[in-house]
């Protein structure tokens, strides 16, 4: 896989991965991804719109230039800005490589932090030298002016121009409340949303606070995704219920919609209503009680989304999955190509899927005709 290093979230040569419940695997545009969908299912999205997290300053006692990137809050409410989870950096920026950034200088409690017009106290160190519980002085209009003036999206070097705000919001972007955008649904949009309509099928939206991908610290990495807050409306709720319970199919677009719908499955033991705290971490050892399928972006193995998808394939097809991503150069990222993946219906009954069409090996005009077929499709199975 190659990073995508263009800010367009609905290039019209997006490509997607599809994985059914079967083991049969394609490859198809992702402007038709809605031809998936069957009448009755149910497509759930994630509405937040990505607040400016990154936020430069000084380090006061050390005079140190800083960045601040807000990771998280207990708070589903984008009137709660006073208190965060934040990684702190030293200097730079986002074209070094956030591995590569160099550390803050040592952080105490008590510490002030001087972030443009912004006021903020380090309440306490979180069990790294890094990543700080922090408070913001003020009020939350003056708080929010502040982030607005000074803050930016958070980003990472694979993207050489800088973003704007709106290039992280997706199309259905309703309250200001992730760290990073919820980018599988980059896919979305009205059209989109029309054909899924056309289709007998329903769609409703959810609000989960999407954390940060990247701390640039494999010890601090090992913990994501940190807990994240949610809210699961009762006309929702109450849509979903009733599509599952007409043999619909629910589809989850990205990992947060994931995360978020079966955290409060295993709370209540059913859904409905819910405010409340992500903490679960999903991974090969979860079942899935109500997801029954994922649009994702592209993710590298080792990754907490990555880790996700275990969920609902096993193994062997996740390493099937991420040999075509690598050698048919699908791209990665948040504005990167997508992943479909269905719950695999009996893991014990897996048998391995035929290779896929290596184009690169093949005739000259072998190669031609494999091109063809994957910009026309129907495509062939791998």
């Amino acid at each position: 896989m190659i990073p995508a290093n263009v800010p367009i979230q609905r290039p019209p040569e997006a490509r997607l991965l599809v994985v059914d419940s079967g083991g049969q695997i394609r490859d198809m545009l992702r402007s038709s991804f809605p031809t998936l969908l069957r009448l009755g299912d149910i497509v759930v999205a994630n509405d937040a719109a990505t607040m400016p997290a990154s936020i430069f300053g000084v380090h006061k006692r050390t005079g140190r230039s800083i960045e601040v990137r807000l990771a998280g809050s207990e708070s589903i409410f984008h009137e709660d800005v006073r208190q965060f989870t934040a990684v702190v950096f030293g200097e730079g920026n986002y074209r070094t490589p956030t591995e590569r950034r160099p550390s803050p200088p040592e952080l105490r409690p008590g510490d002030t932090l001087h972030l443009g017009s912004l006021t903020a106290t380090i309440l306490q160190l979180l069990s790294h030298p890094r990543f700080v519980l922090i408070r913001f002085e003020g009020t939350s209009a003056s708080i929010w002016e502040g982030l607005a003036r000074h803050g930016r999206p958070i980003q990472y070097s694979h993207i050489p121009t800088t973003l704007t705000v709106w290039d992280t919001w997706t199309p259905i972007a309703g309250p200001p409340v992730a760290f990073e955008p919820p980018s599988a649904g980059y896919a979305l949009d009205w059209r989109t949303l029309d054909a899924i309509h056309r289709r007998g099928v329903h769609f409703a939206t959810i609000t989960h606070a999407a954390g940060i991908s990247s701390t640039g610290d494999a010890e601090l990495d090992a913990r994501l995704p940190f807990d994240e807050p949610y809210r699961i409306t009762e006309s929702a709720a109450r849509l979903i219920r009733l599509a599952r319970a007409t043999g619909g199919r629910l589809i989850a677009i990205g990992t947060t919609v994931v995360r978020a719908l079966e955290h409060a499955v295993s709370i209540h033991g059913s859904l409905r209503e819910t405010t409340g705290m992500a903490t679960n971490r999903i991974g090969t050892a979860t079942e899935l009680h109500i997801v029954d399928a994922i649009l994702s972006g592209t993710h590298e193995p080792g990754t907490s989304h990555h880790q996700l998808l275990s969920a609902f394939v096993d193994q062997r097809t996740l390493a099937k999955m991420d040999q075509i991503l690598q050698q048919h150069a699908y791209r990665t990222h948040e504005f990167g190509d997508s992943v479909f993946v269905e719950k695999f219906r009996n893991r014990e009954r897996w048998t391995e899927p035929v290779e896929f069409w290596a184009a690169k090996s093949r005739p000259q005009r072998q190669v031609r005709r494999c091109r063809n077929v994957l910009r026309s499709g129907p495509f062939r199975r791998f």
